[in-house]
């Protein structure tokens, strides 16, 4: 449809450019010399077919612009120089209308300050040629109010337009932020349900138990709630094995804590993969009363840190010493030291 219209336009435009030109033909015996008014014509022809170009962008290019405000004084002049101010012209003044229609192909073309200033030349020539009475006669006016209406269209089209920009952008943002929220309720409903998997057997245990429970399920309950504590602040620390291994050394005695800090979530899945592998295999093998697993700052080489605890076996230096320092680099193979 869009298409259609456009082709109509043009071609309307088109036709009622040749009638001013056809005018100006049957006119050309008024004229006291013809080839002014021919030369103007072929000023205009050129103007024209190059403004209404099919393929050219709606903007008009500065060159085109500048080319049709030089016809718009060029032809004024030319076509007038050779006729008689003082009487009747008729058709013969063929260019009052044609230049009002150049100016608001101009317009249109988002030109605006083109098409005035070309139309205001006309007026002020074309009064000062012959007078402000004649020059409403021979369509001054008419040539204006084109130039007017055009340019309240063209405004009006083009806020419009930006409105529907503004709108389809709107939906965008909001149909982003109705997909975030979709992902974020269903992460919770997955979150709920595992919550709920994992801490049921447990709690139908306390409830069943009136809350004596045995130091072996007192043990269990402590780690079920770290385990749900990783779900929530592990996140992409968290996978299958990461899971077996932690709930392992938490049953060997062992305190570990998971932390991602949300900068390994552009990791790609081979590579997270293999990063939380070496995680656990970490954990597997390394006896430790605590554990730190963390995530790495953005802005260096490293996916995540794994940090192992025990008691210092250097009397001189009672307390922790650290047991294992492990950094997992982003594509490399693991360091440990």
């Amino acid at each position: 449809m869009i298409s259609l219209n456009r082709w109509v336009m043009l071609a309307l435009a088109a036709a009622f450019s040749i009638y001013h030109v056809v005018r100006g033909i049957m006119t050309l015996g008024q004229a006291g010399s013809p080839w002014p008014s021919l030369v103007a014509m072929a000023l205009y022809l050129a103007a024209t077919v190059l403004s209404l170009w099919p393929t050219s962008p709606t903007a008009m290019p500065g060159w085109l612009a500048a080319f049709n405000l030089g016809t718009a004084v060029s032809v004024p002049v030319l076509v007038t120089s050779e006729l008689d101010p003082l009487v009747n012209n008729g058709y013969a003044t063929w260019h009052v209308a044609a230049i009002g229609t150049l100016m608001t192909i101009a317009v249109v073309r988002r030109q605006e300050l083109v098409g005035w200033v070309g139309v205001i030349f006309l007026t002020v020539q074309s009064i000062l040629w012959c007078g402000l009475g004649t020059s409403v006669q021979i369509g001054i006016t008419g040539s204006l109010m084109w130039v007017i209406i055009a340019s309240v269209l063209t405004r009006s089209l083009v806020k419009v337009s930006r409105d529907a920009e503004n709108l389809a952008v709107a939906e965008r943002e909001a149909a982003k932020w109705q997909a975030a929220q979709d992902a974020h309720q269903g992460e919770r409903r997955r979150r709920l349900d595992q919550t709920a998997v994992r801490a049921l057997p447990m709690l139908r245990e306390i409830i069943l138990s009136g809350g004596e429970l045995s130091e072996e399920q007192r043990v269990e309950s402590r780690v079920l709630e770290a385990g749900l504590r990783d779900e929530i602040r592990g996140r992409r620390l968290l996978n299958d094995r990461v899971r077996e291994s932690v709930l392992a050394a938490r049953r060997r005695g062992t305190t570990v804590s998971l932390l991602d800090e949300g900068t390994i979530d552009d990791l790609p899945e081979a590579e997270l993969s293999r990063a939380l592998d070496a995680v656990a295999d970490a954990v597997d093998r390394t006896e430790a009363t605590k554990m730190i697993i963390r995530t790495a700052p953005s802005d260096t080489d490293v996916a995540v840190t794994l940090v192992a605890l025990g008691p210092s076996t250097d009397p001189a230096e009672p307390g922790d010493s650290v047991r294992l320092w492990l950094e997992i680099p982003r594509g490399v193979p693991a360091e440990a030291s």
